[in-house]
């Protein structure tokens, strides 16, 4: 990851601490520009720095000895990745993969603890960004049992809409079957499906949302119970 200086923090997280905590924060992190596609965390690896985004968007994935993965969670500048290091726990229990290139700021495992001992306000922010994380993660388990490929599809798009700039997003189906733990051929049937709507334009590694709210219409409900957690640790923070 190549360092860059010139880019102004944007973290929603970090925004939400008071100035004189945020500055001190903001002093010891480092602005990186992430790739995409590019792993920042493996399970069972030690996590070297937490990692607060800006304008990219990282999933995080459960993965399973014989290849599988699903997608749990995703982070853009709302959150984090590495929240267990405020746990005490050092190494990664889940994969964390850069599905948006852009910037994030980067701040060592060790330094980040410290923070949260000096700091109430941001052991605060962490706790409640932590209880949001985790209903996502177990939000997503219920979904990914109960609800149908199509209506999935819908809540992914949406929540990485949510996170990205623009309405285009640059997929391949293997992505895809892999962060919604389906096989190609399902990916492509539900993509089909919201493309004969006229909700997306599906074409081979690219997908761009024409109607937001027909998406909104075709995701399941726990797309809005998602957002309305957060809003609520939003109005906890503000």
């Amino acid at each position: 990851m190549d360092v860059i200086t010139s880019a102004s923090p944007s973290n929603r997280l970090l925004d939400s601490l008071p100035e004189d905590e945020r500055l001190r924060f903001l002093a010891d992190c480092e602005t990186v520009d992430l790739k995409f596609g590019r792993m920042v965390a493996q399970p069972g690896e030690s996590m070297t720095h937490a990692l607060f985004p800006l304008d990219c968007l990282i999933s995080l994935i459960a993965t399973l000895e014989s290849g599988g993965r699903l997608e749990v969670a995703m982070a853009g500048n709302e959150g984090m990745v590495g929240i267990s290091l405020m746990l005490g726990a050092q190494k990664s229990s889940l994969q964390a993969l850069a599905q948006g290139a852009g910037q994030v700021l980067c701040i060592p495992s060790s330094c980040f603890q410290d923070h949260l001992k000096r700091s109430p306000e941001l052991e605060v922010v962490m706790k409640r960004y932590l209880n949001v994380l985790m209903s996502q993660i177990s939000r997503s388990a219920v979904c990914a049992h109960f609800h149908g490929v199509e209506a999935r599809l819908a809540r992914w798009l949406l929540m990485t809409h949510d996170r990205t700039r623009g309405d285009e997003m640059h997929i391949t189906h293997e992505f895809l079957s892999g962060m919604l733990g389906v096989r190609r051929a399902g990916v492509t049937k539900a993509a089909k499906a919201l493309q004969s709507r006229g909700l997306i334009d599906y074409q081979r590694g690219r997908i761009t949302v024409l109607e937001r709210p027909g998406l909104d219409e075709a995701s399941c409900n726990c797309y809005i119970a998602d957002r309305e957690i957060y809003a609520r640790m939003r109005e906890q923070v503000a």
